[in-house]
């Protein structure tokens, strides 16, 4: 039996997943969960094979729980399930340990072909997201700044872009205030950036957070 996990913070998203795993022959549901915390207990808990994962999540987000899936449960694979389209988040995330990546308005056999291709072991990419990766190796994507930033840079830049001041990122994430201020440089830098605000607007131009 395939068991998987369901981390999204809108109950009809989760009931609509549930339902589609429930029809599936060999497939079942380990847990569900509203937020990164609650999904990180219950995995201490219950293990499963496939996380299926939303990234804007309440509390810890989706790149905080991928980071400690990895770390702590190798084993389970994580499919992200994103309301962003491919171009803001899917390199990123196959980049930093996810096993693939799809847009939550994908088609149900899409879906299914995913779960079943990274518990194998494999990853998923969908036609988009394996254009993106194949125009990136060709060197012919142009490629916005915010994609080659590293899973914790990109930690901290949607911490500060939500308005978090550096001392409550440097709690969260568990690193010391210096520390965060040298990503927050860093990132000004890469982003081409002056100030907080504008690392703000940047990531709501860029569909990384909503305003």
């Amino acid at each position: 039996m395939l068991r998987i996990a369901i981390v999204d913070d809108h109950q009809i998203v989760r009931a609509g997943f549930r339902e589609l795993i429930s029809d599936e022959l060999g497939f079942a549901i380990a847990f569900e969960a509203s937020s990164g915390e609650e999904a990180l207990e219950a995995l201490s808990g219950q293990a499963c094979d496939v996380l299926l994962l939303d990234l804007s999540l309440p509390g810890k987000s989706g790149i905080d729980v991928l980071r400690t899936v990895r770390q702590r449960y190798p084993q389970t694979r994580v499919l992200v399930l994103s309301g962003f389209p491919e171009e803001r988040y899917a390199l990123s995330m196959i980049r930093n340990g996810a096993s693939g990546y799809l847009c939550k308005d994908c088609e149900p056999a899409e879906l299914l072909a995913a779960v079943h291709t990274v518990h194998r072991g494999g990853r998923y990419l969908s036609p988009r997201t394996a254009q993106l990766l194949a125009d990136e190796m060709l060197g012919s994507a142009a490629g916005s700044p915010h994609e080659s930033l590293s899973e914790r840079e990109m930690q901290v830049f949607v911490r500060l872009a939500k308005g978090a001041s550096v001392s409550a990122i440097a709690e969260a994430l568990s690193l010391s205030v210096k520390t965060v201020s040298t990503y927050r440089s860093r990132l000004l830098e890469k982003l081409e950036v002056s100030s907080n605000a504008e690392l703000a607007a940047y990531a709501v131009r860029n569909g990384l957070i909503m305003e």
